[in-house]
């Protein structure tokens, strides 16, 4: 890729973004609040913009993606996050990151080329799923023959991503850098379909073998749900470590007011102005604008 061509790529707004609802900040609650700080810092390169009493706030260009809260009272139960999935503006600044990687002894567990986005794979410390990924352009994915948006789970070349890296020291995750989507585990697909696409309004993009993508705006997706090791497993326990909530940003006021009636008529709550509801397996929304 030319330099012209990589400032263009990383200067266009997110295609996550471009949508009438994204993604926002994740709070997940920790049982070692220093580790998982260090951990972030370092390993994933987002910088620490806020530090309190038992609370960690982490991100890009002051834009929060990952927020800590101490003291969960057990470990994570089969339902909750699959993984937080951090988007990069451009293939250069995911090679960028994947030498960082390799070099700071990052251990992977998985690499997929998923035709509409390429995806790296870890786990932090105490198990919480981290996806670190970068989108093609809207005008690449791929199309089945209805028109739908077709993903694959394909090899993904880290020897070729690893020659797009450049030279010198990280400097950590990039302006543009945000939250792409969030990956759910969940009792039952058809259930999730039900809370986030009836009664939410988002859109079916995606069904795979267990799984299914639902997006705003045309996105390949926002949130998944899936039941590869939870079918049929029941709500979380209050406490419990792993996901607090999530955002979903709306993008103006029309929009947030369409989905406060619709959180609200679910049977959502509104506090602070910010309404929330939580899905059918306690996974929390919160609704910002």
């Amino acid at each position: 890729m030319s330099a012209t061509a990589a400032t263009i790529e990383a200067t266009a707004r997110p295609e996550a973004y471009d949508a009438p609802y994204h993604i926002g900040a994740v709070t997940l609650r920790v049982r070692d609040l220093p580790r998982l700080t260090a951990f972030y810092r370092d390993a994933i390169g987002l910088k620490l913009l806020s530090e309190s009493e038992g609370s960690v706030e982490l991100g890009v260009e002051g834009r929060v993606l990952v927020r800590f809260v101490a003291g969960a009272a057990q470990p994570s139960a089969a339902t909750g996050l699959f993984h937080l999935a951090i988007l990069l503006p451009s293939r250069r600044d995911l090679a960028d990151w994947l030498k960082h990687a390799a070099g700071a002894g990052v251990r992977l567990e998985g690499a997929s080329d998923h035709l509409v986005s390429e995806a790296l794979y870890l786990s932090d410390p105490e198990g919480n799923g981290i996806e670190i990924c970068r989108d093609r352009r809207r005008a690449e994915w791929p199309r089945r023959p209805d028109g739908g948006i077709a993903m694959a789970t394909d090899r993904l070349d880290l020897d070729r991503l690893l020659a797009e890296a450049a030279a010198g020291p990280y400097a950590g995750m990039p302006a543009g850098t945000g939250m792409g989507h969030i990956h759910l585990r969940v009792g039952d697909t058809v259930a999730a379909e039900g809370f986030y696409r009836d009664l939410l309004g988002l859109d079916l993009m995606v069904r795979y073998p267990g799984a299914s993508f639902l997006a705003s705006g045309g996105y390949h997706h926002h949130i998944a749900g899936n039941i590869w090791g939870s079918r049929g497993a029941g709500a979380r326990r209050p406490g419990e470590a792993g996901l607090d909530r999530f955002e979903l940003v709306a993008r103006d006021e029309a929009d947030f007011a369409t989905m406060r009636e619709r959180i609200l008529a679910s049977g959502g709550s509104e506090g602070d102005g910010a309404p929330s509801i939580a899905d059918p397996w306690g996974n929390r929304l919160v609704l910002t604008r």
